[in-house]
């Protein structure tokens, strides 16, 4: 059980878990072990390092980067100096790194090696930046991660930590092409961690090893790092997704519990070493972020011989709303399509276009309600009211309940396309395909995928006189976006189907290629 009075507040976190468990390893990465108390003292050098840089409380600290277990040390001395860790993700093309980080506001930014050469070229766009920390490796005129270990002060800070401070700022994607920057408080964290002592997929005993594979720009690679050590657990970090290495770890690490998106699980399954691979320590698999097929699913459970649970959540819900129980998972129950129940203390509903509870198996938005709600959007108070109606989040999402109280995803209010777990929006990718001069017009959906779930195609109408080709647009667009929001395909068409406002009909668009699917989105 997670003490959450002995806690006291989010920021304490580390202490507490360095006077529970002390030497014991908190996190492994890559060979390297770092215990509870290590971490305790090394974040506190962080913290000590980042008020002589003069960040203040509430202000965000951005971290771009891969993977490592540095990152958790570097998001506990943020928040013991009331700010805000900031991940940014690494996918996103350069000017897509210089909104997130001015809107940030950030003033001090830790990044690593494979990222130095694109922010030393727009620094000079981010006028608020002024201290570039290295993680790993060093740079001229830049500071460094090892020197504020070796020479910070370890001395504790004695700050007070209101519960409603800002303690993870994460970006998500925006309907306008503007990332919004999701703004997780200290309580939407300790109320998450109250409800995690009633659901069984999320309790880990301490000394147990946790996978902890996903981006840590993304709310489930933050959040599975951070139970972990509220629970004592080792958390095994990978700095990137390898197939092999994940196989290889499960063994080598004998990995209890382990989050590994649909994608992952089909590459894993795929792999001819992993009907030779040892599960035998792994305990359950929780997946989410995107569809699965029935199919891969079976495959998977008999395979690992774990249980598995899926979860299905939002950036703006810090990752939570429902879950499919273990035993949900037996064919014979019926529920493999449905994404769960709600979690305890959660309220879920799906409400109709005048805000009212729909009915068992009829459609409506669906509606999340709890102590993790996200405090709002960054900088963003138009965009918060329209999210957040009286503690309600509208997650845009549309499904409906059956007369179990089981949740199915049916399709989207919205127009996101969520591939291999990453959010896309239509508008932004339209708007870097309008530019190119063989095009006319341009509606982007989002397709079935075995591997990702979704991805992007691109319906276009040529413009008089110009033949592009599907490869030209493609190119044309990964040099304005990133690369996984470029479509993977693209179509010609006559003319777009739109409605008498001049809408785009992107359910006409999206049909042919659906057809025959119960589940659309994730």
């Amino acid at each position: 059980m997670i003490d959450i009075e002995k806690i006291g507040h989010f920021a304490n976190i580390p202490r507490y878990a360095a006077e529970t468990w002390g030497d014991a390893t908190a996190f492994w990465f890559e060979g390297r072990e770092t215990s509870f108390n290590q971490t305790e003292a090394i974040s506190n050098k962080i913290a000590n390092s980042l008020l002589e840089l003069g960040v203040q409380p509430g202000e965000r600290v951005c971290y771009l980067g891969k993977n490592t277990d540095y990152f958790y040390m570097i998001l506990w001395g943020t928040v013991k100096v009331r700010g805000a860790m900031t991940g940014i993700n690494n996918r996103l093309a350069a000017p897509e790194f210089v909104y997130a980080i001015n809107d940030s506001g950030a003033s001090t930014m830790f990044v690593t090696p494979e990222f130095f050469d694109v922010i030393a070229q727009i620094q000079s766009e981010c006028p608020k930046l002024k201290n570039i920390v290295c993680v790993e490796g060093e740079r001229e005129g830049w500071l460094s991660y090892d020197r504020m270990v070796a020479e910070g002060s370890d001395a504790p800070l004695d700050l007070p930590h209101p519960a409603d401070d800002d303690v993870v700022q994460l970006y998500t994607s925006g309907t306008t092409g503007f990332p919004k920057g999701v703004q997780l408080t200290g309580s939407n964290y300790m109320g998450m961690f109250g409800q995690l002592n009633f659901v069984d997929w999320a309790h880990y005993d301490a000394g147990e090893a946790v996978m902890n594979a996903m981006p840590l720009f993304h709310v489930a690679g933050v959040n599975f790092g951070i139970f972990g050590m509220v629970q004592g657990a080792e958390v095994v970090i990978l700095r990137e997704i390898i197939p092999q290495e994940i196989l290889k770890l499960v063994e080598e690490k004998k990995i209890n519990h382990a989050f590994w998106v649909p994608a992952v699980i089909l590459m894993l399954t795929q792999l001819p070493e992993v009907h030779s691979t040892d599960f035998s320590s792994l305990k359950r698999v929780s997946y989410g972020a995107s569809p699965i097929a029935e199919d891969l699913l079976k495959q998977a459970i008999d395979i690992m011989g774990c249980k598995f649970t899926q979860l299905y959540g939002l950036t703006e819900t810090a990752g939570a709303a429902t879950y499919l129980p273990s035993e949900a998972h037996d064919p014979s129950w019926g529920k493999l399509r449905s994404c769960g129940v709600p979690w305890p203390g959660a309220m879920v509903r799906t409400v109709d276009g005048d805000g009212n509870p729909t009915q068992p198996h009829e459609v409506g938005e669906i509606v999340i309600k709890s102590n993790f709600v996200m405090k709002g959007y960054w900088n963003k108070p138009d965009a918060t009211v329209d999210s957040v109606r009286d503690g309600w989040f509208y997650t845009g999402d549309a499904g409906y309940f059956d007369e179990d109280g089981f949740l199915y995803i049916h399709d989207r209010v919205k127009d996101m396309i969520v591939s291999g777990g990453e959010n896309v929006y239509p508008a932004e990718v339209e708007n870097a395909i309008f530019s190119h001069p063989g095009v006319a017009d341009v509606a982007v959906i989002g397709i079935p995928s075995d591997q990702w779930g979704e991805e992007v195609k691109a319906i276009v109408v040529k413009a008089p006189g110009q033949e592009p080709t599907p490869e030209d647009i493609i190119a044309f667009t990964r040099e304005r976006i990133a690369a996984y929001k470029a479509p993977k395909s693209v179509d010609f068409i006559e003319a777009l189907p739109r409605n008498p406002s001049g809408k785009i009909l992107r359910k006409d668009l999206r049909e042919p290629y659906w057809e025959g699917r119960e589940r659309r989105v994730s």
